[in-house]
């Protein structure tokens, strides 16, 4: 193979390494915090899975637009030792035993066993029904991505596991079998045009043994007696 066709292969070669570190850099901090919210999902069912104190939840109504979105996935964390929650603070809830509510904190009321959040969505007309208590209290709002809800939702289906798992082997595939195209029709037209460079000199060899060949003496001509 000509040395220009495997630098060629070389370099392609070091950019689909590259790419794939660099996807799995990407992919593995979500890959370890998926395995730990759903181990924790199994070991404690009564409880919201937490990774390193950070809950995400993805927003299932638009009680809180525009401020958060239906579809978007919104992070909380949980509060730290000594800090009190305010008026104007966003906080996710726990409402029964398999609901959790993201509104804002409107009113801040003492009660006989400590303070009493009374809560209310940005896109809601009354406040919420139940006042919400601190072991309710799941974490503080601290941002969102708009629409990865949705996407988060998606890949929880059959078909989103399986392009999770099998989407960057296909990818692979397919920029290893773009390499190997390229690769050889850079070595078809390479062998072509060493073919044709070959033709040319042979046709340059042999037209220059037929100048260098003497030409022919004329044979005296033959008189009759």
């Amino acid at each position: 193979m000509p040395k220009n066709i495997k630098n060629i292969k070389n370099k392609l070669r070091q950019v689909l390494n590259a790419i794939g570190i660099v996807f799995f850099l990407l992919l593995l901090p979500l890959l370890v915090a998926n395995i730990t919210l759903i181990a924790k999902s199994f070991i404690f069912p009564d409880k919201v899975p937490d990774f390193l104190g950070y809950k995400p939840f993805i927003v299932l109504s638009g009680s809180m637009e525009p401020t958060i979105s239906e579809g978007d996935l919104i992070l909380t964390c949980a509060l730290k030792e000594g800090q009190t929650l305010q008026k104007d603070d966003i906080i996710a809830y726990r409402y029964g035993q398999e609901s959790v509510i993201t509104h804002r904190i409107v009113e801040v009321q003492q009660g006989e066993h400590g303070p009493v959040y009374i809560t209310q969505g940005d896109n809601n007309n009354a406040v919420d029904r139940d006042p919400v208590t601190p072991p309710m209290v799941e974490g503080i709002y601290l941002y969102r991505v708009a629409g990865l809800g949705r996407v988060a939702m998606f890949l929880q289906t059959p078909l989103g596991l399986v392009l999770v798992v099998g989407g960057p082997f296909l990818l692979y595939l397919l920029a290893d079998t773009l390499v190997r195209r390229r690769a050889r029709r850079h070595a078809n037209i390479e062998a072509d045009a060493l073919k044709q460079e070959v033709e040319a000199l042979k046709e340059e060899l042999a037209r220059r043994e037929s100048e260098d060949q003497p030409a022919p003496e004329a044979s005296p001509s033959q008189t009759e007696e």
